[in-house]
């Protein structure tokens, strides 16, 4: 493949003169005491050269190279590290014996040697005071040794870190949820997750219905058990199952009587609903699709699953809720009749569209497995009979 050739000019951004007050280090040759770097080749000293060169004279890309690497060398404010060298030097200051600290990492003596002459010409200082009896630290090796060993067991845990959250290991999980989560298939999701990540930690986190992504919207969780309809934007749903949709009564209304209502006996009901700014969410629970332009004009806000089941027990309200309320939620005085003409609540675990976290895809392919595996609760929470 032939070479390939720049113009002169193409350099100048290399060659350029540094700004004023600074003085320029491409303009001196390569100081022959420093050890370790490999001398500028001739023609790209000539090229540093003011006045050398020319538009029609080719260049070829390894003087630009050779030009760019000598005036990257020579910055004084630019030191680029070797761990390996970072590494030797802590391991000889901590033995204070090159013999010790050769056989400790496993190199010959010579070479530890090289490394730390190099490292000392990369920061301009000796580091370490040699003689033929002992090694001692320099003012600035006792300065640079702190640095040094936080440098290294930075990038150690990092890489660490790396590796276990690669591995789906020692990582966490955060998982939220609102009331009910997945109902009974909940402990059977968690189980199976667990026994796949032994190792991964699971944080829990409920959240009321003022936030009905249960955390994924403001990015307080990586997964999370949500109710739907509610708004999704910005999310991957994997549907888990659907429920019936019962209305909750006060034993004392006209209406407890019942063994079945439609959506129109409900539609001059006061209807009770958690707080939420998610007006898709609120305009399922509150039978918004039913009532055309109007919306639902006697509508009782509450702050939690418990404070509407009392509002409902106290004759204030009727509430739209799922069938799990006759079980995870019984009152004395509140009755739940179904609502024959209402379209199912969809129960799903859910995460933000592009979430890194490796555990999430991990947790969901757990819930789905738990959801065909367990087939038998799930016809219990539809309220579908078991198959004869």
């Amino acid at each position: 493949m032939p070479a390939r050739h720049h113009d002169s000019a193409e350099i100048a951004d290399i060659t350029a003169t540094p700004p004023q007050g600074r003085r320029s280090q491409a303009s001196h040759s390569p100081p022959t005491m420093l050890r370790g770097l490999r001398p500028l080749p001739a023609k790209g000293r000539a090229l540093l050269r003011p006045g050398v060169g020319s538009r029609t004279a080719p260049v070829q890309i390894r003087d630009v190279l050779a030009i760019a690497n000598y005036r990257r060398r020579h910055n004084p404010e630019v030191v680029d590290l070797n761990l390996r060298r970072l590494r030797s030097f802590v391991t000889v200051a901590e033995e204070l014996h090159f013999t010790r600290a050769s056989s400790k990492l496993f190199v010959t003596q010579q070479s530890l040697s090289k490394q730390i002459a190099q490292l000392e010409v990369q920061l301009g200082t000796p580091l370490l005071q040699r003689t033929s009896r002992r090694v001692e630290l320099t003012p600035a090796g006792q300065a640079f040794l702190a640095t040094a060993r936080a440098t290294l067991a930075c990038f150690d845990q990092g890489v660490s870190e790396a590796r276990r959250i690669g591995r789906g290991e020692h990582a966490t999980l955060r998982v939220g949820f609102i009331v009910g989560a997945a109902l009974e298939l909940t402990t059977h999701i968690l189980s199976e997750f667990t026994r796949r990540h032994p190792e991964a930690r699971v944080e829990l986190h409920e959240f009321g219905f003022s936030d009905p992504s249960a955390g994924l919207a403001g990015a307080t969780t990586d997964v999370a058990f949500i109710r739907l309809p509610s708004s999704t934007h910005g999310l991957a749903i994997a549907p888990l199952f659907t429920e019936p949709c019962v209305a909750g009564v006060s034993t004392a209304h006209p209406l407890s009587s019942r063994e079945r209502v439609c959506v129109q006996d409900l539609l001059g009901e006061p209807i009770a609903i958690g707080r939420t700014d998610d007006t898709v969410w609120h305009d399922f629970w509150t039978l918004g699709s039913h009532r055309g332009s109007r919306s639902a004009q006697n509508v009782v806000e509450t702050h939690s699953q418990s404070e509407e089941v009392e509002v409902v027990a106290a004759g204030m309200a009727c509430n739209i809720t799922p069938l799990a309320a006759r079980r995870y939620s019984p009152h004395p005085g509140v009755r739940f009749v179904p609502v024959d003409d209402y379209p199912d609540s969809i129960v799903a675990v859910a995460h933000r569209v592009g979430q890194q976290n490796p555990l999430v895809a991990s947790f969901v392919d757990a819930a789905e497995t738990v959801r065909e595996r367990e087939s038998l609760i799930v016809r219990m929470i539809q309220g579908t009979p078991d198959p004869d």
